[in-house]
């Protein structure tokens, strides 16, 4: 047995019934997509991370956030 139930065996078959399926150029594509979409997820994830840390550093200096700015006009 294998992980979780499924033997070695099983994994091979069900990987050529897979290829048959959707041949070797459209796994390459789809492999292609979906690892551009996972390395923008994370690019983006870390832009993110990035933006909040220097708003935190601006708020700990005493900077005026434009955000903030509007709200002390009004007030």
């Amino acid at each position: 047995m294998g992980i979780g139930g499924i033997s070695p065996w099983s994994l091979v078959l069900i990987l050529l019934i897979v290829l048959v399926l959707f041949g070797t150029k459209r796994l390459r594509n789809i492999g292609g997509d979906l690892g551009s979409a996972i390395k923008n997820f994370k690019k983006s994830i870390s832009e993110e991370e990035v933006k909040a840390n220097e708003k935190l550093t601006k708020q700990e200096n005493g900077q005026v956030i434009e955000g903030e700015a509007k709200a002390k006009d009004k007030v």
